[in-house]
């Protein structure tokens, strides 16, 4: 039997990409034992996965001296490929101990393979507009690769047993499954995101709601993102605003209860395409996005100036500013959905 372990610490975004290979090495290897170390306070998030059968949580509050005891006992186990899917300084004190110089590569039954972040051609993309990525750059894509070099290739996955606690589910069936009239057809919108150079305007999304009057819909926010309120008001009687009112798990929990997703660059969107749902990823300035599976439709508008930005924090470049979500026009978001 196969023993393998992932490394893959944070963040949240990330850590829901990486779960994404969770399919490939069980189809690849049916009897492997998946392990995962983890950031503990991220831990919830693996455990909604059934197919991982052991979780390592790190505290940061330990420091060194707990990642190194960690490592130890790591070693103790004795997987046979190790996966570092972080490539960070905890990462790589992890693989010192279990891998050291990677000799294992060499020497042993032990194979290590690691995510490289490719931060050459980032700088040579964002500073020099020369782009050596793949384009467009697949979130989960970006992970899956590195296992190549463990022969796991297949990654198609229609896993449908995510297991969220009870008091989750509970949660959401009061707050929005209640809400929804029985039979009636309904979205899940997420206008948020962390920098808003990444945000496709309000005005569009309210218009989304007026155009689409059969449907209903829920807004997934923080409990910082006044506008979600603003795109519920043109329509109080069917659309369901659970900006900040629920935690992450249970904002992910409403995502996999959704049965379609309309979603800006954001962790919920790479919820979504984990979860296999359909739906439209509007994607703008930013150049890691993109989803992967066949369900989630990408809506972009094609300028020379994209990407201009690894995560939104930067300003447009473009006298009309954001011209790449201000041109992808409610209607086209509609058409898809009808």
């Amino acid at each position: 039997m196969e023993k393998i372990l992932i490394i893959r610490l944070s963040s949240i975004g990330d850590i829901i990409q990486c779960m994404s290979v969770v399919g490939g090495i069980k189809k690849t290897y049916p009897g492997a034992e998946v392990h995962w170390v983890v950031r503990k306070d991220l831990e919830p998030l693996l455990k909604i996965d059934s197919r991982i059968d052991h979780i390592w949580a790190f505290d940061r509050k330990e420091g060194v001296s707990g990642l190194i005891k960690l490592g130890f006992k790591l070693k103790r186990e004795g997987f046979d490929h190790i996966y570092d899917a972080h490539s960070n300084i905890r990462s790589n004190i992890l693989k010192s101990i279990l891998c050291p110089f990677a000799l294992c590569n060499l020497l042993g039954r032990t194979k290590l393979v690691t995510r490289h972040k490719s931060r050459l051609k980032r700088l040579l993309l964002f500073k020099f507009r020369v782009n050596l990525l793949p384009n467009p750059f697949r979130a989960f894509e970006s992970f899956r690769a590195p296992l190549k070099r463990f022969g796991i290739e297949d990654f198609e996955d229609n896993f449908t047993g995510w297991h969220f606690p009870n008091e989750v589910d509970e949660k959401i069936k009061h707050l929005l499954l209640s809400k929804i009239p029985t039979g009636s057809d309904w979205i899940t919108l997420v206008p948020s995101a962390a920098w808003e150079l990444k945000r496709w305007p309000v005005a569009y999304w309210q218009e989304v709601v007026k155009l689409l009057p059969y449907y209903h819909f829920a807004i997934l926010g923080g409990p910082d993102d006044d506008f979600c309120e603003e795109i519920r008001s043109v329509a109080p009687e069917r659309v369901v605003n659970l900006a900040g009112k629920t935690t992450l798990m249970e904002s992910f929990c409403a995502i996999f209860h959704s049965p379609y997703v309309i979603s800006g660059d954001t962790g919920f969107l790479h919820a979504a395409d984990l979860f296999n749902k359909p739906g439209q990823a509007i994607i703008g300035p930013s150049a890691f996005g993109f989803p992967s599976g066949k369900n989630m439709k990408v809506m972009e508008v094609d300028l020379p100036c994209r990407p201009c930005t690894k995560d939104g924090s930067t300003k447009c470049k473009l006298k009309e500013n954001k011209k790449c979500l201000m041109d992808l026009m409610p209607r086209m978001v509609v058409k898809e959905v009808l």
